[in-house]
């Protein structure tokens, strides 16, 4: 019997073209609705694979994503954002995409289908056992993604994956597995949207855990943001100001771009305490 595609079934709604815009908008936000309950129910799945994920990055290991299509450009976007939120090294959490670079913002044709070429795009980056990879398609059956767990688990590298349908190969393939069902889109086959926001939503799960596992966060700030712009300059200055009791908000400033992060700028603090 041939693997049946939920992301693939019909949408519940027809005749979408003769929708008012208040009908269009109030019928995607309804479907939008079930998304975080079909997180909330593949909790457990995602806590399996973040004590792996944790436990690897602790000792050194690095944190890989790859998928096709808007499962890789979501991929690229939660790698990319790591860096300047938690000023941890760029290199630590790594996207590979189908189709490469160029396939970020264009569609590359049938990049998607090649089930050597994803094992050889991360053997690039010299993915060991130290590392953990998963791997991210919403139908759950995108070769690329499929043949670079296969080789992964013949390397002995640690493997999770995300998919949107019950029971996939790329679940088959991977050690520690998550299926969010969010059932058809509501364009049929459409997975960029409820596909696409549970995939977002879990990646933001792992990588915002593993961070703060790693202790890139104290309490609930940001601790180790790059400065890159004005705004995060005044969020870190004011933080700082609040963390230590300053008063003097250009001199906080001033410690904080010395030392480059609120954390470092702390620390500093500890052992020369400010007048």
């Amino acid at each position: 019997m041939p693997f049946e595609r939920i992301t693939e079934q019909a949408s519940g709604y027809r005749h979408l073209e003769k929708m008012s815009l208040n009908e269009l908008l109030t019928n995607i936000n309804k479907e939008d609705q079930i998304v975080p309950a079909a997180v909330q129910k593949a909790i457990p799945q995602i806590e399996k694979l973040l004590e792996v994920v944790s436990d690897k990055m602790l000792m050194g290991g690095r944190l890989f994503y790859i998928g096709a299509g808007t499962s890789g450009r979501l991929a690229v976007v939660d790698a990319s954002e790591c860096p300047p939120t938690y000023g941890v090294p760029y290199g630590l959490v790594i996207a590979v995409i189908a189709g490469g670079e160029k396939a970020i913002t264009t569609a590359v044709e049938f990049a998607e289908d090649d089930e050597t070429q994803g094992w050889k795009d991360l053997a690039v980056h010299n993915v060991n056992e130290n590392d953990v990879v998963i791997g991210i398609a919403a139908s759950g059956t995108t070769p690329y993604v499929i043949g670079a767990l296969n080789e992964c688990k013949k390397h002995g590298i640690a493997t999770g994956s995300i998919s949107c349908n019950p029971d996939t190969p790329l679940s088959a393939a991977a050690d520690y597995p998550i299926e969010v069902v969010v059932g058809p889109e509501f364009v049929t086959g459409s997975t960029r949207m409820k596909s696409g926001t549970a995939q977002k939503l879990v990646l933001n799960m792992i990588s915002t855990s593993a961070m703060i596992q790693l202790g890139r966060v104290e309490d609930n700030k940001m601790v180790n943001m790059q400065l890159t712009n004005d705004k995060l300059v005044d969020r870190g200055t004011r933080m700082l100001m609040e963390r230590n009791q300053l008063t003097d908000y250009d001199q906080a400033k001033a410690l904080l771009l010395k030392h480059g992060s609120v954390k470092k700028a702390t620390d500093f603090l500890k052992t020369s305490p400010v007048n």
